[in-house]
């Protein structure tokens, strides 16, 4: 990328003005609406490679402008093809033989008797919602025998693989690739020139082993060609890129023409109906440099991926006209509604839609044949029938006839995706917010949407210069620029439902971390943009879980920690409990939504099970057990002082409900013990110039008490106030170049968490000097995905998590100035 690019980063917004941003993120949104239809690139130049969903897996857009009939790439870039010699389970279901016992020596090789073996169908894993063969853990070996009939190859073979952890891939008794660790997704790896030579024709035997030491087992591995590429037409130059709240837009130079490109997804949360509508567009903005008119013509096609958890999988198109405009939509052949759950995965049921309005013109076809005929003549061949074929080999197709440009000429398009029904709600299936009336189809919601462009555009612009302006006078610049590129990740990460009462459910999806569903320790931090936005919409964040309780389901004296695995929210998935910090999470939440509503009707709902939930605390909560916290990649934890907060904090808030609720006597009995586990606290964990990590004391031992800042937002006064100041001057002592720490045991942290730190500080001065750190990092990491809050602090790198709703904790420091003004 140019220096101009890399250091300014400024464009053009819809409406005329320029907003500069020096930020470089880590990844730029393009479409963001659920954790499903969400796109994204990883770099900073849009044609630098295929675009992708959030997980990584591409999820092709596709742009080409042409101008004086010269055709110019100015998005996504064109996927390679592989023809397969052996397929995997993606392409074509198989069985093979596996043992789960360490087999004799040569059981890689042809002609070895597997006595003793079982056969299954693959994928072999943990995921019970898929056809496979189930294994939880330890060693597993596969054999695999193939027929192939044209081992003949011009290209390079690839072993195409998933593997959790450890693999390795033989073929013939010869060793084509090995791999440490998990990869999470199917990846191509090369196969070495010696190894090609294994491949016969007629009978071959694939063989694999892998050893998973934790869970989220997954073995599946074909061989293929990688077929030689057709030339791609010449990149436009990019010549800047900004991202904002709600969009993002990007500059071109194509011959004598600048083209703009702006993604919006108009996530306006005081507009319910408009922020569960998934509906994004996409406008084209260009203009002569030259003063002299030139013919423009704009390819944009939307390939069949996007309907579809795998490349593989077949695909149908449909095509049809709503009001103005015309439509194509692309979705699988099955159509297995709520089929699959898991945490790498796709949708591959519903629909995918691309329309315009007139006169656009849309079509369907194969990529590589649409653009080679859009290059050459400015327009695509019609489609005489809907197309069916691999997800990857079918696009739907625009082409947007600009005319002769001179002065600026505008058109768009828009995207759009009909999932029938979103979660299974305790094996109640239910729809989106946007199509709880069955009669509501995707056609007429993009009529609407279609009614409401010119209206969005101008209102979420007009968003997106106010939330930077707050923002950063809260917090400065760099806290702006971080708050800008954290919304649309937080509220894509989300489903907003329409419950079996009619009310709004938002449920999260835990991205990365396990795939869970409604992960109430996740909502915890998540929660600071949907209270600050849209209350309706944080109080969605806990429904489930206070009727998870309330229906009986539920039968312990603590919130659950989740309601299944995504989409299906069903019954708690992950393995283990978190007590403590379930009911805390649970009770400040609460307390935090109403006291933005500014009425306890919420509290008054709920009072019988947050009791319950307040009595576990007060037996259990202030000298946690050995247990896990929100920080369960660290470790479980016993006498966890910061995790000891969290219940403290609970407790005080139920008692600041009592007295909103009218019962003096209860506010006075909880508030006092507040109070009297805060001093206890106070003389158990101070170490001189700070408190520590555990009640133990560990000499040299500290952490971020990040919990403490709900006792400067609600108004609870339970904690004298020096004791979060002391604990910040700490703080500063250990930062690192990338960040503070989140506690003394490794060099790693939680960006979301020093946010919330950040927070507690009296002293702007103190608060942007753990933020900049961050901006840092955000900027500088090496590993370019969706804003990971989960990094090293000495080099900026992933740990582990990506595009997850908890960066929606950076807006604590706004949510804040709001609080403050409520009574």
């Amino acid at each position: 990328m140019n220096k101009f690019l890399s250091l300014v980063l400024a464009a053009g917004l819809s409406g005329g003005s320029v907003l500069a941003q020096a930020l470089r993120p880590p990844a730029y949104p393009l479409v963001t609406h659920d954790p499903f239809f969400s796109v994204w690139t990883f770099n900073d130049t849009l044609t630098a490679a295929p675009t992708r969903h959030w997980t990584g897996e591409a999820l092709s857009l596709e742009g080409v402008v042409r101008v004086d009939g010269k055709a110019y790439q100015f998005m996504g870039k064109p996927a390679p093809h592989y023809r397969a010699l052996i397929t995997t389970v993606q392409e074509q279901p198989y069985t093979a033989q596996y043992t789960l016992t360490t087999p004799a020596a040569g059981w890689e090789k042809p002609g070895f008797a597997a006595t003793g073996w079982q056969t299954g169908p693959a994928p072999f894993t943990d995921n019970k919602t898929l056809r496979g063969t189930n294994w939880e853990g330890g060693d597993i070996w596969v054999r695999r025998i193939v027929q192939v009939a044209n081992p003949a190859t011009s290209g390079q073979l690839k072993v195409l693989l998933q593997h959790d952890d450890g693999a390795e891939v033989y073929l013939n008794g010869v060793l084509l690739t090995r791999q440490p660790g998990a990869n999470g997704r199917y990846q191509y790896f090369d196969v070495p020139a010696e190894a090609q030579q294994a491949l016969r024709k007629g009978e071959n035997v694939l063989a694999m082993h892998a050893n998973s030491h934790v869970g989220g087992e997954y073995l599946d591995a074909g061989l293929y060609e990688a077929l030689p590429q057709p030339p791609a037409p010449p990149v436009a130059q990019q010549t800047s890129v900004a991202v904002t709240a709600t969009q993002t837009t990007y500059q071109f130079v194509a011959g004598p023409v600048q083209l703009s490109v702006n993604f919006l997804s108009p996530l306006l949360l005081d507009e319910l109906e408009v922020v569960a509508r998934p509906v994004s567009y996409v406008t084209f903005t260009a203009t002569s440099t030259d003063g002299k008119a030139h013919p423009v013509q704009v390819l944009f096609t939307e390939s069949g991926s996007l309907a579809a958890n795998t490349g593989y999988q077949p695909v149908t198109t449909q095509t049809g006209k709503a009001g103005t405009f015309s439509w194509q939509a692309v979705g699988t052949t099955k159509q297995a509604v709520l089929g699959q759950a898991g945490d790498n995965a796709r949708i591959d049921w519903g629909h995918a839609y691309l329309a315009a309005p007139a006169p656009a013109r849309l079509t369907t076809g194969e990529p590589q044949m649409l653009r080679s005929a859009f290059a050459k003549s400015g327009t695509t061949p019609a489609a005489a029938k809907p197309l069916s074929g691999q997800a990857q080999r079918v696009a739907l197709a625009a082409v947007l006839d600009l005319g002769a440009v001179t002065k600026v000429t505008e058109r768009h398009l828009l995207l759009g995706y009909d999932d029938v029904y979103s979660v299974q709600y305790f094996g109640q299936n239910l729809r989106g917010w946007w199509r709880r009336d069955p009669a509501t189809t995707m056609p007429k919601v993009l009529q609407a949407a279609e009614a409401d462009y010119a209206r969005l555009r101008q209102k979420s612009t007009a968003f997106d210069k106010k939330l930077y302006a707050d923002a950063q006078a809260a917090g400065g610049k760099e806290y702006a620029d971080l708050c800008q590129l954290a919304y649309r990740q937080t509220i894509a990460a989300h489903k907003i439902v329409a419950g079996p009462k009619g009310r709004v459910l938002t449920f999260s999806k835990e991205n990365f971390s396990g795939g869970f569903i409604g992960t109430v320790d996740v909502t915890y931090p998540s929660a600071p943009l949907f209270l600050l936005y849209n209350n309706e919409l944080a109080k969605g964040l806990l429904r489930f879980i206070f009727e998870y309780s309330e229906s009986g389901r539920w039968k312990k004296d603590f919130p659950a920690h989740d309601l299944g695995t995504y989409p299906l929210a069903n019954d708690q998935k992950y393995g283990e409990d978190m007590p403590v910090e379930e009911a805390g999470n649970m009770l400040i939440l609460t307390a935090a939504a109403v006291k933005m509503d500014g009425k306890p009707d919420f509290a008054r709902q709920h009072w019988p099970v947050l009791t319950k939930w307040v009595g576990f605390l007060k037996r259990d909560g202030f000298d946690p057990a050995n247990q896990l916290s929100t920080d369960d990649f660290a470790g479980h934890l016993a006498r966890n002082v910061n995790l000891s907060v969290k219940a403290i904090m609970g407790i005080a808030c139920y008692g600041q409900m009592a007295r909103q609720l009218g019962d003096q006597k209860t506010a006075d009995e909880y508030t006092a013990l507040a109070r009297d586990y805060a001093k206890r606290w106070i003389a158990m964990s101070n170490t001189g110039d700070h408190y520590a990590l555990t009640f133990d004391k560990t000499p040299g031992s500290w952490s971020q008490k990040y919990n403490m800042v709900w006792d400067k937002l609600l108004g609870l006064h339970v904690f004298p106030k020096e004791i979060a100041q002391q604990e910040l001057a700490y703080y500063l002592t250990k930062q690192q170049r990338y960040g503070l720490p989140l506690d003394s045991r490794k060099t790693y942290t939680k960006s979301d968490w020093i946010m919330w730190t950040a927070t507690m500080a009296d002293k702007p001065a103190d608060f942007q000097a753990l933020i900049k750190p961050i901006w840092q990092f955000a900027n500088d990491s090496p590993t370019r995905v969706p804003l990971t809050d989960w990094h090293e602090t000495t080099d900026a790198k992933q740990v582990g998590f990506q595009a997850r709703s908890v960066v929606g904790g950076y807006f604590i420091k706004l949510l804040e100035q709001q609080m403050v003004l409520k009574p």
